[in-house]
């Protein structure tokens, strides 16, 4: 298993420039601190479980029926943007899993798709081609923020590896197992790397963060990727 940890150009010369001022949507902010933790586990048979939150609403789920950690939310600016000093290697597990699941820029939260599909980024050889799948957590960028995204993340560089992406399928979730010891309901199992969906650890899993498997992929420069998409237009 391989995971990456990981607007056209304004002029002809494959050129963006990074604004320092941008702060990643995604990206958690000062405050935005854990919920209370009211975890309880539902016996469903067979010896099995369910986790669950005792004042649970149906937004704590993914689509795949997921629970999710709960992570309070800054207030929003006039832009409707997180406010908040950034706390820049962390993602806030919601807003990343609402651009994950839906396929949606990390930088400014609008729609992701190019002509040519989805644009992934990751460090330089931060993956092992030779694997499959290739997984991603890092949610795709539009093309007016690859730059910046390139610049800011600081698992990047300002040149990174480039998926240009024609499908990008969800793959499954980060998170940790729980169960019940010395009769309380806390994590039991911290797996090395994500969750698939489907998996029996599924049902008593706490995410933090979506996984997404990338398809069928073309891997480029930024130059090459801004080339592209111009030609494409």
């Amino acid at each position: 298993m391989t995971t990456i940890r990981t607007t056209l150009p304004r002029t002809r010369e494959t050129t963006v420039h990074c604004d320092s001022r941008v702060i990643p949507f995604v990206i958690q902010r000062e405050g935005e601190e854990a919920a209370p933790d009211n975890l309880r586990l539902t016996p469903t048979g067979a010896g099995r479980y369910r986790l669950r939150y005792a004042d649970e609403d149906p937004r704590d789920r993914d689509l795949r029926g997921v629970l999710w950690a709960r992570c309070a939310f800054s207030e929003v600016d006039d832009k409707e943007q997180p406010t908040g000093r950034p706390q820049w290697r962390l993602m806030h597990p919601l807003r990343q899993r609402g651009c994950m699941q839906t396929l949606r820029c990390q930088v400014c939260a609008g729609p992701a798709r190019t002509p040519m599909g989805w644009i992934f980024l990751a460090g330089p050889n931060a993956v092992d081609l030779s694997g499959e799948p290739v997984l991603t957590n890092q949610p795709p960028v539009c093309p007016e923020h690859a730059r910046t995204a390139a610049q800011l993340c600081p698992h990047l560089t300002a040149q990174p590896m480039v998926f240009l992406a024609r499908s990008a399928p969800l793959y499954g979730v980060i998170g940790v197992g729980y169960g019940v010891r010395d009769g309380n309901v806390q994590v039991v199992e911290r797996p090395d790397g994500p969750v698939p969906y489907g998996h029996p650890l599924v049902p008593t899993v706490l995410a933090s963060q979506m996984v997404r498997r990338i398809g069928a992929f073309r891997l480029l420069s930024l130059a090459e990727l801004f080339t592209e998409l111009e030609r494409a237009a």
